[in-house]
């Protein structure tokens, strides 16, 4: 008798090129996606949003578990408070706790502590990565599994035409209060989700991404 934990493997996408012509197509597109920060104030429906969770929700984790929570925010006044807390962190940031070698690797991005996109993106969504889960039971990898969840989510946000920022403000303990998430909810990233401003620039050596030969090793 067929062992009843398992099931056949249900219908799955098929694309309509063969495997190495869809995986070219897919980073083609996936190629053009770019860390922002000029937000437009453009609106971002829920139902957008619902559907990039739903798609970090796919991701595979530690004994399926699915480790992570993802917080959605537009309410201007709780994103005022979030960027006031951010920033608050940033300033200590910058002015005692990043070492010289890091505000030198920093420097190109022009980046300070004033973060504006906080307020200007229609969405806050921010990922907190689960301690135990909801039962209060064990969870397994939780710190890779959010990352893979993460990845799908930008990836989604880029397929849908928006733009993204991972966003690690450091210490991010403020996010559990603000949110009042509870104590087996740890941020992971805030991620700022909205439209690029029309004028929206790009650092230039962002563009500038590592050949396959330094990021890749084969054993044919």
């Amino acid at each position: 008798m067929p062992d009843p934990k398992f099931i056949p493997l249900p219908p799955r996408f098929a694309p309509s090129l063969p495997a190495e012509q869809a995986a070219e197509q897919f980073h083609e597109v996936m190629a053009t996606r770019r860390t922002i920060r000029d937000f437009s104030d453009r609106p971002v429906s829920l139902r957008t949003i619902e559907s990039l969770v739903r798609t970090a929700g796919t991701a595979p984790s530690g004994a399926n578990k699915q480790p992570w929570r993802f917080v959605c925010v537009a309410d201007p006044d709780l994103k005022k408070r979030i960027r006031a807390a951010a920033e608050a962190e940033e300033r200590e940031f910058y002015a005692t706790r990043a070492t010289e070698a890091w505000l030198a690797d920093l420097e190109p991005l022009g980046t300070d502590p004033t973060k504006e996109f906080l307020e200007v993106a229609p969405w806050l969504v921010v990922v907190f990565r689960l301690a135990k889960d909801d039962d209060g039971g064990q969870v397994y990898y939780p710190q890779e599994s959010v990352g893979i969840a993460v990845g799908l989510f930008l990836a989604a946000a880029h397929h849908a035409g928006l733009v993204t920022l991972t966003h690690t403000p450091s210490p991010m303990g403020f996010l559990t209060e603000v949110l009042q998430r509870p104590k087996h909810e740890k941020p992971f990233v805030l991620i700022p989700v909205g439209y690029p401003k029309p004028e929206a620039m790009v650092p230039s050596f962002a563009m500038k991404k590592k050949p396959l030969d330094q990021i890749m090793v084969t054993f044919p």
